[in-house]
């Protein structure tokens, strides 16, 4: 054969490659605009609202808002560092007995959601609950009235039980950072005379600053995105504003008008964090990257560090999942499971599994296009199509819902003119708006699962698949997707339980008479009927335990290796 029918041979193969290949470009080019679809809806929603509506905002509601926001998240931030950061060096640095149990236990926190931490709290420290009623008897008291603990329904109690669940967000990253650290670093300190104390000041901190950075910035976009606890404790937090204003008052420009300040906020947290990392760029070769070597510690001082570690998973997560676990097999033997739990353990399932699919299929087409297609155009679109992810759930949620009320409203109309027939509320009566809520919401943990996954598979096997004749799609279906299906599997787990933890969004957005475990939950504890909603919530943790199981083996894993 000669050399220019190789060359049309090989311009055969490669036209239909190319021309396939633009359907992955044009999915990902669809399912980045879907993400950005409840900005536009926000921005066109508030510009409806009167100058005199704006002013009023920002003269009673903002301030209130931003203020409790501010305070909230300053505090969050400071503990989440402090507990994540002393964790990791904990279990890093030292050995004693137990540290193996201490390891992957400082992780259970992560399935307990932050409404339900203070959920269970409220009933736990009620005036007349278990606690405080048993420090009056250990102190002679009969009432309420001679002897009760400050409320935990305070901003105090927002920031620290808020940071008892979230302080893993920062100990994950710094735990990764302080294992990979060079030896020698740390024994070149120990030469010149520091002691290991200041060795976590000096040498240790400094190098895991950037994981401090990123975990804090993850913990404070979850405080964001709470209304549960904020709620229930009495904050009033600019989420909190934004479905009151919305729900109670049925005011959405006002609603949509905060939810844009909220989204201002995010976008300056991302910066900041970014800033805070600018300098950060730390490399470690592969040949010294070594751990150094933890300090064995005995007797008192095992025995104190075993219990300085365990206390953030007794309070974030043993007390309260035991709490429940007790009042669900008390509410269990009164009445058993009720028909009506039941059917929203249905309904939950069902929603997360469908929105899971369909979170993983965007997520791959995403990913796949990304590495098919490295130019900055489609890096772009990668980007633009996980930002759902930063923006809280409420925020997301409304605008949502300002664009498939409208979408509704035309169908309808249509529908009518055309056919004679009304459609209704297509979207929102169907659950599709709460799909599409949470395929915003979570596409990018898929994405970033996929991606990595990906990473690992070498581009020669692309190459080759091509030289074979291969399209796109048929690379992707005989190489990538096998390879990467333990990638795939670890996402569509998270994105489940996300889904059914998710609460913000599911209040705004589910159909009318559909209940998840997790509104039905909310809904009892705003009524204060806790018993009511125990075995929902015992539920949602049992499932949220599964990604830590998850996270434990994947972290045992890179030990190992």
């Amino acid at each position: 054969m000669s050399q220019s029918e190789i060359s049309a041979a090989s311009a055969a193969r490669s036209k239909p490659f190319r021309s396939r290949g633009r359907v992955w470009l044009f999915a990902s080019f669809v399912i980045a605009a879907l993400v950005m679809v409840p900005v536009a809806a926000l921005l066109w929603q508030a510009l409806q609202g009167s100058a005199g509506l704006w002013s009023h905002l920002a003269r009673f509601v903002l301030p209130h808002a931003l203020s409790q926001t501010a305070i909230l998240m300053a505090g969050v931030g400071v503990l989440v560092a402090a507990i994540g950061t002393g964790a990791a060096w904990l279990v890093t640095a030292y050995d004693f007995k137990g540290k193996r149990v201490l390891e992957w236990a400082l992780l259970l926190p992560l399935a307990v959601p932050t409404y339900i931490v203070a959920y269970a709290y409220l009933d736990l420290l009620h005036p007349l609950g278990p606690v405080q009623s048993g420090v009056r008897a250990v102190l002679g008291y009969d009432s309420p009235r001679q002897f009760r603990l400050p409320d935990i329904r305070s901003m105090s109690g927002a920031i620290i039980l808020l940071s008892l669940v979230l302080y893993p967000y920062v100990y994950l990253p710094v735990r990764a950072m302080f294992m990979t650290q060079a030896a020698n670093l740390v024994e070149v300190a120990r030469t010149l005379g520091i002691r290991r104390r200041a060795i976590f000041w000096r040498v240790a901190m400094p190098l895991a600053r950037p994981a401090v950075a990123v975990g804090v910035s993850l913990a404070l976009m979850e405080t964001l995105n709470d209304i549960g606890a904020s709620e229930f404790l009495g904050v009033r937090s600019l989420t909190v504003s934004i479905y009151t204003t919305w729900v109670t008052r049925s005011d959405l420009p006002g609603a949509a008008q905060i939810a844009l300040a909220m989204i201002v906020l995010v976008i300056a947290l991302v910066s900041l964090e970014r800033w805070a990392r600018r300098r950060q760029r730390y490399s470690i070769t592969a040949q010294r990257a070594r751990s150094f070597a933890p300090k064995p510690l005995k007797g008192k001082a095992a025995a104190l560090a075993l219990v300085l570690g365990l206390l953030p998973v007794v309070f974030g997560f043993l007390l309260p999942a035991g709490y429940l676990a007790v009042e669900a097999w008390k509410r269990f033997q009164f009445a058993g499971l009720s028909g009506k739990l039941l059917i929203e353990a249905r309904n939950t399932f069902t929603l997360s599994a469908l929105a899971t699919v369909a979170v993983l299929v965007c997520g791959l087409v995403v990913a796949f296009a990304a590495r098919s297609y490295p130019q900055r155009g489609m890096q772009a679109v990668s980007r633009i199509s996980t930002l759902g992810y930063a923006m809280p759930g409420t925020v997301l949620a409304l605008g949502i819902l300002i664009a498939t009320a409208g979408f509704d409203r035309f169908l309808d109309a249509q529908a009518r003119e055309w056919l004679g027939v009304s459609t209704g509320l297509l979207l929102i009566g169907s659950g599709a708006a709460l799909g599409y809520a949470y395929l915003a919401r979570f596409l990018a943990i898929s994405v970033g699962s996929v991606e990595a996954g990906l990473t690992r598979i070498p581009r020669s096997y692309d190459q080759a698949a091509r030289t074979l004749g291969h399209s796109l799609t048929g690379t992707f279906r005989h190489v990538h997707l096998p390879l990467s299906k333990a990638a795939i599997a670890a996402a569509g787990l998270l994105v489940f339980v996300d889904c059914m933890k998710e609460l913000s969004a599911t209040l705004l957005l589910r159909p009318l008479n559909f209940e998840t475990l997790a509104t039905h939950l909310y809904g009892e504890a705003a009524r204060g009927t806790y018993e009511e909603a125990s075995i929902a919530a015992l539920a949602i943790v049992v499932v949220g335990i599964l990604p830590v199981i998850l996270l434990a083996r994947i972290g045992r894993n890179e030990q190992q290796g």
